[in-house]
């Protein structure tokens, strides 16, 4: 929460939920990142918010970008970037949306398996190419699944794959989970990529590139580790597997980018008890999991929620969304303490949502539009 965001909301007049991000703080965000890492490469991921101030804003800085779609690239262009500063890190590309990107000038891709070593070597020769190892997400509040990445013994051959393709067989990837806690939870996976550099080293390829992920945190309700603390972590990792033969490294942040720099502004629609007996109220607001809020999934991401009646004493509250659906719930199973003063129509602040809610906003479900964003 920042005064500038304070101060646009008071002077806001339009209806319903909306985002309003503060660039300020996405500018000390990348000026945390790159002091913490300094000799590593931010790729944002463009997906966290592709906002074009937002991109515009890290171009100028000297950002690169990580982009997962045609569009996205096309999104980074737009903005200033040019196309070296762009990797397309989505592993499931379909091939003619691969040539496009190629023919846009993009030139590091990401890959899992041997087929899409195919695709890329079908039409876009010579490219680069970084292998994604699966990796433990353990610690993440938002846990990565199986659907990206390869074994760890599997990715050699699909680097010796790419090579034999007249590809150029990059470097390695991960990513410890987003929303990660633990700056300790690089280590394993450096340590596994050291070995495949080496292994790969004796059989005549030489990797050059360690993309260390994303995972970097923002603040919720829990307290996260600094910035410097991942940087710190990361960099012992390094010495320790690699020695003085520290790889190039990148990072893709995306939440702890932008996630710090954005509050959602929403309404009470409704408060109400389900019975006589039910100690627990429900309190619905205009916006729920359909509106921007999708990472309440399982309750995993836990926003804090800030009301005019926060002084006065506090009860236990589901909190659901406005939709005909009956998944629109955000917190139940681990109640919400709000207010008992609180009323219909009081107005509520969400923190900490300036990530992956206006990209899952959806366009019209029950009619309602979809997240209204503002940067200042």
């Amino acid at each position: 929460m920042t005064q500038r965001i304070l101060d646009f909301l008071r002077a806001r007049r339009e209806d319903g939920p909306c985002l309003v991000v503060d660039l300020d703080v996405v500018r000390d965000n990348y000026a945390t990142f790159a002091k913490a890492l300094p000799d590593t490469r931010v790729f944002y991921a463009v997906k966290a918010n592709p906002d074009p101030a937002v991109l515009s804003l890290l171009a100028q800085l000297g950002s690169c970008f990580d982009t997962a779609s045609v569009v996205e690239i096309e999104q980074v262009l737009a903005a200033g970037a040019t196309a070296d500063r762009i990797s397309f890190g989505n592993t499931i590309k379909k091939e003619r949306d691969v040539a496009r990107a190629f023919q846009l000038g993009i030139r590091l891709f990401a890959v899992d398996c041997e087929a899409e070593v195919e695709k890329i070597a079908r039409v876009a020769p010579g490219a680069k190419v970084f292998c994604r190892m699966l990796c433990d997400g353990d610690g993440a509040e938002w846990p990565l699944s199986r659907k990206f990445g390869c074994d760890v013994a599997m990715a050699p051959r699909v680097l010796e794959h790419a090579q034999r393709l007249g590809l150029v067989a990059y470097g390695l990837s991960f990513h410890v989970g987003s929303q990660q806690r633990n700056p300790a939870m690089w280590d394993g996976a450096l340590k596994a990529a050291s070995t495949i550099f080496r292994d790969l080293a004796e059989r005549g390829i030489n990797l050059q590139m360690v993309n260390l992920g994303g995972g970097f945190p923002t603040k919720y309700l829990k307290d996260i580790p600094a910035v410097k603390a991942y940087g710190q972590a990361i960099f012992a990792s390094l010495r320790k597997h690699f020695g003085n033969r520290i790889p190039e490294t990148i990072i893709e942040p995306g939440r702890g980018m932008v996630g710090n720099a954005g509050v959602i502004e929403a309404e009470v629609v409704l408060i109400s008890k389900k019975s006589d007996a039910d100690t627990v109220k429900w309190v619905y607001l205009d916006i729920g999991k359909f509106g921007g809020l999708a990472e309440t999934m399982d309750e995993m991401i836990r926003y804090p929620i800030r009301t005019a009646y926060d002084a006065d004493a506090k009860e236990p509250c589901v909190i659901a969304g406005p939709t005909c659906d009956s998944v629109d719930v955000l917190y139940e199973k681990d109640p919400y303490f709000l207010p008992v003063s609180l009323e219909i129509g009081a107005k509520v602040l969400i923190e900490g949502t300036g990530a992956y809610t206006t990209t899952y906003s959806c366009a019209g479900f029950n009619g309602f539009p979809p997240l209204r964003s503002y940067v200042i």
